[in-house]
């Protein structure tokens, strides 16, 4: 079983809308032959409280708009360190980078395959310097 048709559009749209508002190494793992409450996750980053908050203001935007999808459920959105949107078909994790380093989903998942994303969505990446202990070192 893989992620559904529109599980990967979710994805698409919401890592779209991250790397439009500069977030840092996103992600997207196909999580659904080991877990049947999603089929996706994205995952994603940045440097500040206030940049966590801008990604997720434009993920729930862009979402809406261009899919006509509303999250669930949203959970951290006051401390703006890691906030989870859950849209049933894809969860979307947005983490300050020091939790990212510091919790490291991506060893979690890293036995699921990941969703291929368009190389623009993290192009401006590489356009400026890498934190030490980043996920992708």
């Amino acid at each position: 079983m893989t992620a559904s048709d529109r599980a990967v559009q979710l994805v698409r749209v919401a890592a779209e809308a991250a790397s439009d508002k500069l977030a840092d190494d996103i992600l997207a793992y196909d999580v659904s032959e080991q877990l049947v409450i999603t089929d996706a996750f994205v995952l994603c980053s940045a440097p500040n409280d206030r940049q966590v908050r801008a990604i997720v203001d434009e993920i729930e935007k862009r979402l809406r708009e261009d899919a006509d999808a509303k999250p669930v459920r949203r959970e951290g959105e006051r401390e703006g360190r890691w906030v989870l949107l859950d849209y049933i078909d894809v969860i979307v994790h947005i983490q300050h980078e020091e939790d990212r380093v510091y919790y490291s989903l991506e060893r979690l998942w890293k036995d699921c395959p990941l969703i291929e994303l368009p190389e623009s969505i993290n192009a401006h990446a590489a356009q400026r310097p890498r934190a030490v202990g980043s996920p992708r070192d």
